[in-house]
């Protein structure tokens, strides 16, 4: 069944000991290996022929026997022929698609990728190496004892291959179908106030885009007497919003557009009766009514998760933000030794919240101030900042917009613009690529970075008295059962230093060692630990008073902003009145403190803050 004329053997250690990797290889013949070995998947030509679902038992054997079963019963229910197998005596279970024509690498990485988020316990490393990756095919020892052992099927169907690639395609449409991926994530609270032009309207930061087909359309409907057109209105609002519209961007197609007739008409008396005219002034004017239903609009579309299919755009953005920062992921794997000393562990934490950022706005252009970084990466934002200066020196990212009055500077994760500078390459199956792969794939990202952040994220690696950021990076490391080879790889140490770094965490109990290497404890001993070392609330101090620090500036160059901007003197709101009593043009912040001198009144500003004085501008999740 072997793709190759070799098979791949598994190395040992110097006492011995088999390890769970295959770095050699042995010619195939009539007797196997006198080692532990495993199969490649792909061919010479890099591509597949072989497809092998490994679910990792790791702390959780139940979980990995479930997960094979269920994927055992959806091949068997889409006519999918397969052979299901106990890898050994750990609790593990390979699944093994034979196929009668050759996968690319791309497709087998979309399916990989499918099935992970539906069977979390899949390990997808054989599917995503076609040069190396490999497993134990049926009667091959495992290294602590037993041999793979068929469950299901039969071991000879996998010598007569039946398996399609419009099979695997069908399989993983349906896996995405099921598990379908957010357009954009939901602004968080801490991230502060949001953003207001220079007339008082919110508005999402970002380049703008071209309106969703959808809200395009809409934007074109002439409304019949009997049509809801407060609907179509808010369809054209809100993918204006996600577009990264400006309230004035809309407010331009006011008198023309049909889909904006709700704002300058009212129902008629009867259902069939024409539309009558709004007035011209007050609060029942057609900027009015625009003013508030766009005010609405943006506070959905930043605290509400929007759905891929709502942007037809959205599909190839999620393929090309995926692949650039997995790409920059391997990268950063590949050079382990620069995140391990110095700045480097702060360095690493940074670049992945980076990621995760350009991930969540489906560009590599975003504005990460030093405040919201520190707080996605559980550093101090003086750290954050050096640290992106090391980065950019380094030439893993570029700045591409300084710091301006309420903004953050821009960076982009692409210093080379690699994603509309990509070569134009014809590659086979090219339609085979299956529908809704790239918004899969960026969501497995998203998951896989968030929670590298958050379990790094936390008091006990924060501040005097507690564990190290590098442990702190370690401990991150192990969410998933690594072994000793794999961590010292990883972490660009020798064996001894990260036998050592090891040791420590294991000794405040907070990874243990297994039989196939190391794994984080429960989540309870870190705060335990915390508690401990006197360190517990240090990060929600933080957050609270960085969360303090921007909406003060915010709220401060707004008042410039209105100091400076003509025509605006009129339209000021005392401290203490609510901003929806105003007119057409809506000022989100009120009167700035001042002192009896008129000067700037700082303490007073802090403690309105104290007060709720703008929890109004503060997106928060219905």
């Amino acid at each position: 069944m072997s793709p190759r004329d070799r098979v791949r053997i598994a190395s040992t250690d110097p006492t011995g000991a088999v390890l769970n990797e295959y770095a050699s290889t042995y010619a195939c013949a009539a007797e196997p290996p006198p080692t532990v070995w495993a199969v490649n998947l792909a061919d010479d030509d890099g591509l597949f022929r072989l497809i092998a679902f490994d679910f990792d038992a790791g702390q959780d054997p139940a979980r990995a026997a479930h997960d094979a079963d269920g994927l055992s019963e959806r091949l068997e229910r889409l006519g999918i022929e397969h052979v299901l197998c106990a890898s050994g005596p750990s609790g593990g279970r390979h699944i093994w698609l034979s196929l009668a024509e050759p996968a690319t690498p791309d497709l087998v990485k979309a399916l990989s990728i499918a099935v992970k988020r539906a069977y979390p316990s899949l390990d997808r490393t054989p599917l995503t190496n076609p040069a190396t990756g490999c497993c134990r095919p049926p009667g091959a020892p495992h290294r602590n004892g037993g041999v793979s052992t068929v469950i299901r099927g039969h071991e000879w169907d996998l010598a007569s291959p039946w398996v399609t690639v419009s099979q695997l395609l069908e399989l993983t449409e349906e896996l995405n179908r099921e598990h379908p991926a957010p357009g954009v994530t939901q602004i968080r609270a801490e991230a502060g106030p949001l953003p207001v032009d220079a007339q008082g309207h919110l508005y999402l930061p970002g380049p703008r885009r071209a309106l969703p087909t959808g809200s395009q359309e809409a934007l074109n409907t002439r409304i019949e007497a009997t049509q809801d057109a407060s609907t179509i209105l808010w369809t054209v609002l809100i993918g204006a919003a996600a577009a990264r519209w400006h309230y004035n961007d809309v407010l331009q197609h006011l008198r023309t557009a049909p889909g904006l007739e709700h704002a300058r008409t009212l129902r008629g008396h009867t259902a069939h009766s024409a539309r009558r005219q709004r007035p011209r002034h007050g609060s029942q004017s057609p900027e009015a009514i625009l003013a508030a239903e766009w005010r609405r609009a943006v506070t959905h579309v930043a605290t509400t998760p929007r759905q891929a299919g709502e942007d037809p755009t959205f599909e190839p953005r999620a393929q090309h933000i995926a692949e650039l920062v997995e790409t920059i992921q391997d990268r950063a794997t590949a050079s382990p030794g620069r995140w391990n000393t110095g700045g480097g562990p702060a360095d690493r934490r940074v670049l992945d919240a980076l990621c995760l950022l350009a991930l969540q706005a489906v560009q590599p252009i975003i504005e990460a101030d030093i405040r919201r970084l520190a707080l996605i990466t559980g550093i101090g934002r003086e750290t954050a900042r050096t640290s992106l200066i090391r980065l950019s020196q380094d030439g893993w990212i570029t700045r591409t917009e300084e710091a301006s009055g309420p903004h953050g500077a821009s960076w982009t994760i692409d210093p080379q613009d690699t994603i509309h500078n990509q070569p134009d390459h014809t590659r086979p199956q090219a339609v085979t690529r299956a529908e809704g792969a790239g918004a899969a794939h960026r969501n497995l990202l998203l998951t896989e970075l968030t929670d590298k952040l958050h379990a790094s994220n936390h008091d006990a690696f924060t501040g005097n008295g507690s564990l190290s950021l590098h442990l702190g990076n370690v401990y991150a490391l192990v969410a998933e059962e690594r072994t000793l080879p794999q961590l010292t790889r990883l972490t660009g140490q020798t064996t001894l230093e990260t036998l050592k770094n090891l040791s420590e965490l294991q000794s405040v109990q907070l990874i243990k060692r297994t039989i196939n290497g190391w794994t984080q404890t429960s989540s309870r001993n870190l705060d335990q630990l915390a508690r401990n070392r006197g360190t517990a609330g240090r990060l929600n101090e933080r957050a609270k008073t960085y969360l303090a620090e921007r909406i003060l500036w915010a709220w401060w160059q707004q008042e410039h902003q209105w100091m400076t901007t003509p025509g605006t003197k009129s339209r000021r709101t005392p401290l203490g009145q609510t901003t929806l009593a105003l007119g057409p043009i809506l000022d989100a912040y009120p009167i700035y403190p001042r002192s009896a001198r008129h000067r700037a009144d700082h303490h007073a500003a802090r403690q309105a803050l104290k007060a709720g004085a703008l929890q109004h501008l503060i997106p928060t999740a219905a």
